[in-house]
């Protein structure tokens, strides 16, 4: 179990391809994707890739008793190991001149519907790949992929957040080309996320306008750490109440640096902005 946040249960990995089709995914109910492990064979010529570790075994402590001091200490060393990964992922996507970004949100907010415009208007311009992480299916995934991106789907169980080492083991199927961008698209939730670094270079945070202009007040630690808001959905404004002057403000209160975008995945509103972004973030080679 993750003391930090008390999830549990092993995380799933496979690649998506096109021809996985939503029945096809529903007919196999994931049951029997790679479970993710550091326990691997080295082939002839094996290069360590981000997140290697040599010793076996769970990286979660699992300690029972000791009362509220024993949980800080397991606390911190899980997020001390994570963080170990996290590094590793760093620099491995640093070295091949990769840009990757955390894409986080409540459920809902509209991660997948930006991925997939995204996806098809920057077909030939900029090389994609998505890491998709859920509790259960792979509908989302489906989805990116028939957009025409590469995707790595995580299944995380009852877990509520992905990890560096999922993370590690999905930058191992995906092998992101240099100078492509890797966006990872977290279990939608609004807490646990924000704990965890996966060595990206950025981390986005999408608002949608139908939640309400509260959430940087309500989950501060999520946008306190946030690079890029994205204030998602806006062609609803009319039709809801969502005070953006005020939203802006808690933003910037939390994280002064914090850039903020107003976009609709449905309208284009504001994509050219985001694709912008996404260009100017590239690492320079």
């Amino acid at each position: 179990m993750c003391a930090t946040c008390g999830c549990s249960g092993k995380a799933r990995l496979r690649l998506v391809t096109a021809d996985d089709t939503p029945e096809v995914l529903a007919a196999e109910q994931l049951g029997h994707d790679h479970e993710l492990s550091h326990e691997h064979e080295h082939r002839p010529g094996h290069q360590h890739r981000p997140g290697h570790q040599h010793e076996p075994g769970h990286q979660h402590s699992h300690e029972h008793d000791g009362g509220d001091d024993r949980t800080v200490i397991l606390q911190q060393k899980v997020l001390a190991k994570n963080d170990e990964i996290a590094g590793q992922n760093r620099s491995w996507l640093q070295g091949r001149g990769v840009l990757a970004v955390n894409l986080m949100s409540s459920p809902g907010a509209g991660k997948t519907t930006l991925l997939e415009r995204t996806a098809r208007e920057l077909a030939g311009q900029l090389s994609i790949s998505v890491i998709e992480g859920d509790q259960e299916t792979a509908l989302d995934a489906s989805r990116i992929s028939a957009a025409g991106c590469q995707v790595v789907q995580i299944n995380t169980g009852v877990g509520c957040h992905l990890d560096a080492s999922m993370v590690a083991e999905a930058l191992r199927a995906l092998d992101p080309p240099a100078g492509s961008v890797v966006v990872i698209e977290n279990v939608g939730n609004l807490v646990c996320p924000a704990l965890f670094d996966l060595g990206e270079a950025a981390r986005i945070v999408l608002a949608s306008v139908p939640e309400g202009a509260d959430k940087p007040v309500k989950y501060p630690h999520m946008f306190s750490r946030a690079d890029l808001v994205l204030v998602t959905k806006t062609d609803l404004l009319p039709y809801v109440q969502f005070d953006l002057a005020r939203h802006a403000a808690d933003v910037k209160q939390l994280s002064p640096a914090a850039q903020l975008l107003q976009i609709s995945a449905v309208t284009g509103d504001g994509m050219r902005e985001w694709y912008d972004w996404l260009r100017l973030s590239l690492p320079v080679t």
